[in-house]
C-alpha cells in the first residue's frame, strides 16, 4: 500500500513537469533501483543506490532535454 501511495504522489508530482525534469526523476529512479541491486550483491547497497540515482538522474536529464528540444524544433 505504501509504494501505491508513493507512485501516485510521485505521478501527481510529474504531471506539470518538463521533459527534462520527468528524464530526471524517471532515470534517477531507475537507476537508484539497478544501482541497489547492484550495489546489494557486493555489500554496498546504499552506496550503489546514491551512485546510480546520481547517474540515471544525469542521463535522464539530458535525453528528457534532447527530446524537449527535438519537440520545440518541429
Amino acid at each position: 500500500m505504501k509504494k501505491m501511495v508513493v507512485f501516485v504522489l510521485m505521478s501527481f508530482a510529474l504531471i506539470g513537469c518538463t521533459g527534462t525534469q520527468k528524464g530526471a526523476a524517471a532515470g534517477g529512479g531507475v537507476g537508484a533501483l539497478l544501482g541497489g541491486i547492484i550495489g546489494y550483491q557486493s555489500g554496498h547497497g546504499a552506496e550503489g543506490a546514491l551512485i546510480g540515482g546520481a547517474v540515471g538522474a544525469a542521463g535522464g536529464a539530458l535525453a528528457g532535454d534532447a527530446m524537449e528540444n527535438e519537440k520545440n524544433e518541429k
